[in-house]
């Protein structure tokens, strides 16, 4: 079983300045997963304020985001970090070639209840080197990053990455306090029978969507279910389930949320770019997400992301 050092050198990525990010990556979140693992109970109370979308910061979100940046502004690869938590960008090194985008701690309000959370990160490279971050260095297509990652933190950690047009999974072994490569060129089922919905919303999406849904509870001819609905609430969590096992994830616009929920360029791009490296596809229901130009660098949007074919017959639904 190789280790995440020997994978990269095997892949001659062991010089370059995207393995010296994603090596950050790697420990930070073993920080990470020894602190949710060390079951604080402080840590799982709100700060008691909102961040730049409005939401409930939690004492996790903060320790995270800053684990996560104490590694990146040492980084001299780095030139800035945007990040959920903070509503401007943070300089970095002035002569680093690359921007870093995360979310820190996905899905923090689940960790009370002891659902897996994840961590987030698109690495971009600068079109302009030796200048400052600014918002134009975010503001590009999806499908320009360099790099995407996540890590879920579950009954084991697991880190994705996708570079080189390949996804690849490494398991945290809390021994050695190492990662070894245990999911070498993941590919999705390009069919699943996974739709993961969260269905409180009904009532208030895209018709669209709801025809579809009511597609994936049709019986067959002996009157069996042809899908099962499973949703988690936690991005990284249900995504990952979805990609090994195929299957689709929604979170459309709502009534209350008419530019969608998740985030764009921390949540959506990196994912968007880690399921069409892994053989799946994902849209926003018009446009595909990779192709989205964001207009701000907190944009939100609808998310449809999955295996190819379901996610083909679910747009099939906008073009009736």
């Amino acid at each position: 079983m190789l280790s995440f050092n020997k994978f990269f050198e095997e892949e001659k990525l062991h010089q370059s300045p995207v393995f010296k990010i994603l090596k950050d990556i790697s420990e930070g979140s073993m920080i990470i997963n020894e602190i949710l693992l060390n079951g604080n109970p402080e840590h799982l109370k709100s700060e008691g304020t909102k961040n730049i979308q409005s939401e409930d910061v939690q004492k996790l979100d903060v320790i995270a985001n800053n684990v996560f940046l104490d590694f990146f502004l040492k980084n001299k690869e780095i030139n800035g970090v945007l990040s959920e938590e903070n509503e401007n960008i943070i300089q970095g090194h002035k002569t680093g070639d690359f921007s870093i985008a995360m979310d820190p701690l996905d899905g923090s309000s689940n960790i009370s209840v002891n659902i897996p959370v994840g961590s987030i990160f698109s690495i971009h490279k600068k079109d302009n080197i030796n200048t400052v971050t600014c918002e134009a260095d975010f503001l590009k297509q999806g499908i320009k990053q360099e790099c995407a990652a996540y890590v879920l933190y579950g009954t084991a950690t697991i880190l994705i990455i996708a570079i080189n047009n390949q996804v690849n999974g490494f398991t945290l072994n809390l021994k050695e306090k190492k990662y070894y490569l245990t999911y070498p060129n993941i590919k999705t089922p390009e069919w699943g029978n996974i739709f993961s919905i969260n269905e409180g919303n009904i009532k208030t999406i895209d018709p669209e969507i709801i025809q579809y849904v009511e597609c994936c509870k049709k019986l067959n001819k002996d009157g069996k279910r042809t899908h099962t609905g499973r949703f988690i609430g936690s991005l990284v969590a249900d995504f990952h389930r979805n990609m090994m096992k195929g299957g689709i994830f929604i979170y459309p616009k709502t009534a209350d949320k008419p530019n969608g929920q998740l985030r764009l360029i921390y949540e959506c791009n990196p994912i968007a770019l880690i399921a069409q490296f892994s053989g799946s596809k994902s849209s926003d229901g018009n446009e595909l997400i990779l192709e989205k130009t964001p207009k701000n660098i907190h944009e939100r949007t609808a998310f449809i992301v999955g295996s190819k074919n379901m996610v083909t017959k679910l747009l099939s639904f906008y073009k009736k």
